[in-house]
């Protein structure tokens, strides 16, 4: 990820997340020690995730696959490398929050390994107020 992918990255998020990331988010992420990727089909950027980097584990902050192109395997794709460079950093695993709703996003991390290891109690805005987050963890 580059600063000029911003614009189609936050595109993105506002799309898929219902409490985005702002710009600045991700120009600090960018800025940041943070592994910032891009997916792309072609000349067209499709998704995005990003991964900080902790002492033993890493940690994914944030993902997200255009609508259009989800259930096509590019979010098992990002994942999957997001993971690989990890494990290349030499972390012994990764962590992860996700909505206690997105039984989507939770099969597919159940899918690569990772299992829930925790719960964040309202954690996340929601429309009615919070929800819970899942911590989710997978070992090398």
């Amino acid at each position: 990820m580059i600063a000029d992918d911003i614009d189609s990255v936050l595109r993105i998020e506002q799309e898929v997340h219902t409490h985005p990331w702002s710009r600045g988010n991700f120009s600090d992420a960018l800025a940041g020690a943070y592994v910032c990727k891009v997916a792309q089909l072609g000349e067209v950027l499709v998704g995005y995730a990003i991964l900080m980097q902790g002492v033993d584990d890493a940690e994914l902050l944030d993902i997200g696959i255009a609508a259009q192109y989800q259930h096509r395997g590019f979010g098992r794709a990002v994942l999957e490398s997001m993971l690989n460079i990890a494990r290349e950093l030499g972390k012994q695993g990764v962590v992860l929050e996700v909505r206690a709703s997105n039984r989507s996003a939770i099969n597919l991390y159940n899918s690569v390994g990772f299992v829930e290891i925790g719960l964040r109690k309202e954690y996340y805005r929601a429309q009615n107020g919070s929800e819970d987050a899942l911590l989710m963890g997978r070992k090398f």
